[in-house]
């Protein structure tokens, strides 16, 4: 089953780069702190105006805040939108019953200012 297993809370676009091949920049340190790793599917919720956009993600520099749209979805997330960038993985049954997904909380700058953690959610799922 496909699950949400990480999530950057409200985070901020700081470029959008139409002339790139695609993907999304993240700065590490977010990346870190959820548990998105390289070339991991994302999906990409903008506040603004309500696209959704899925694509692949990659590492920025640490500590920087960079959020930064590649390719296509440039037409759609301009710098200063407000989104919220939802970490995808595939489990099995088994691995779903001790998931423990990660919710990060960032600043108007990207940075951190909270985390959670919500395997309490999952566990007692029996279905």
């Amino acid at each position: 089953m496909q699950i949400c297993v990480s999530k950057i809370h409200r985070a901020t676009v700081t470029d959008a780069d139409l002339n790139y091949v695609g993907s999304i920049t993240i700065d590490q340190e977010l990346m870190r702190a959820v548990g998105i790793k390289p070339h991991q599917v994302v999906r990409i919720t903008n506040l603004s105006n309500g696209t959704l956009w899925q694509t692949y993600a990659l590492p920025g520099e640490s500590g920087k805040g960079e959020i930064i749209l590649n390719g296509p979805p440039a037409r759609h997330f301009q710098r200063g939108d407000k989104v919220i960038i939802l970490g995808d993985a595939f489990v099995t049954p088994e691995e779903y019953k001790t998931l423990n997904p990660k919710i990060v909380f960032v600043d108007d700058k990207n940075k951190i200012t909270n985390t959670e953690q919500h395997g309490e959610l999952l566990s007692g799922w029996t279905e």
